[in-house]
């Protein structure tokens, strides 16, 4: 697999990444057997950047990929984020950008992953409580201490993102970004790109919808989040399945499956965007990969583009006190 840079720092990574999350909570029930066949797959097939965060099963996630990220620690990039904070019993307490919790959280972090340094650091939600420069000036402070190498946010606004990266180099910028989550594209993108921020898109795959697996609500184990969200539910899921009919239509006579279409698509976009599609299946994960062999043709480009323009998802990305969280 093709090596790309984000940012201009120095930060290279593998055209795609691996997202962790759905590993350890959030996406129904949890299988750890398959979950490490798939971590050793990924690496197999020439995945090096795998992202996780320690509000994911409330630092468990960290734990659970500790013992491959240190087994393959020279050969691999590792992404964290910090930011959100979960009480003892899973509750979610708030967001916190306070310098004295930067520290303590990436110490957690990196005693829970078990490196000596964390590749790529990312502060998950921007705290509107503490100026950013307080912030990423304490993240600053762990990059001259050698506890992190290259820093990341995600979610932030673009004034903020502008003075994050006026305290220290901002080498990625996390956000969501697929073909029914476009909204990057009018501010965000092209502020990265005159900063020279690399993107990382999370939910590339419009949490599996685009996909084409997910046909009822039904599909959706009890205890998987996305039964709280709005493009999930009701008139909006028929509407969104109408909208990833469409685009299993091209991709039937593309002759590739729908998820390769979606992140091929986001591929084209630009070298430096670097999708981290999450799965805890191999047969998944082997489908994602096989994204980046396919080509799209500036005609082909332009049909998704006519048939998921931006705006074109119903429903918001997540429920009212999520959304809240964004953009700050």
């Amino acid at each position: 697999m093709e090596k790309v840079t984000l940012g201009q720092q120095g930060l290279k990574v593998s055209r795609l990444g691996l997202g962790c999350m759905g590993m350890s909570e959030f996406y129904g029930e949890q299988d750890d057997q398959e979950s490490l066949r798939t971590l050793d797959a990924a690496f197999e097939q020439g995945i090096r950047f795998y992202d996780t965060a320690d509000m994911y099963a409330n630092g468990k996630n960290e734990e659970f990929i500790a013992p491959f990220i240190q087994k393959h620690r020279n050969d691999v990039v590792i992404a964290t984020k910090f930011g959100n904070v979960r009480g003892e019993d899973g509750s979610y307490l708030g967001i916190s950008g306070r310098p004295e919790y930067v520290r303590e959280a990436c110490d957690k972090s990196l005693k829970r992953l078990g490196v000596d340094v964390i590749d790529l650091y990312y502060q998950h939600r921007v705290d509107p409580n503490v100026p950013i420069e307080e912030t990423i000036g304490a993240m600053s402070d762990l990059v001259r201490e050698g506890k992190v190498r290259y820093l990341g946010m995600s979610e932030a606004s673009p004034e903020t993102i502008r003075r994050a990266h006026t305290v220290f180099p901002i080498s990625a910028l996390q956000t969501e970004y697929s073909l029914w989550s476009r909204d990057v594209e009018d501010e965000i993108l092209p502020l990265c790109r005159e900063l020279g921020i690399g993107f990382v898109p999370y939910s590339p795959l419009g949490r599996g919808f685009l996909t084409g697996q997910i046909r009822s609500f039904d599909d959706l184990a009890q205890d998987d989040f996305r039964r709280f969200s709005p493009r999930f539910q009701g008139e909006n899921f028929q509407k969104n399945l109408n909208l990833v009919d469409r685009i299993r239509e091209i991709a039937a006579k593309k002759g590739c499956m729908p998820s390769q279409l979606a992140l091929s698509w986001l591929l084209a976009q630009g070298e430096d965007i670097v999708p981290i599609p999450g799965t805890k299946k191999v047969k998944y994960l082997t489908e994602n990969i096989g994204a980046v062999q396919v080509s799209l043709t500036d005609e082909e480009l332009k049909q998704i583009d006519a048939v998921a323009p931006k705006g074109a998802a119903a429903g918001d990305r997540y429920e009212q006190n999520g959304m809240r969280t964004l953009n700050h």
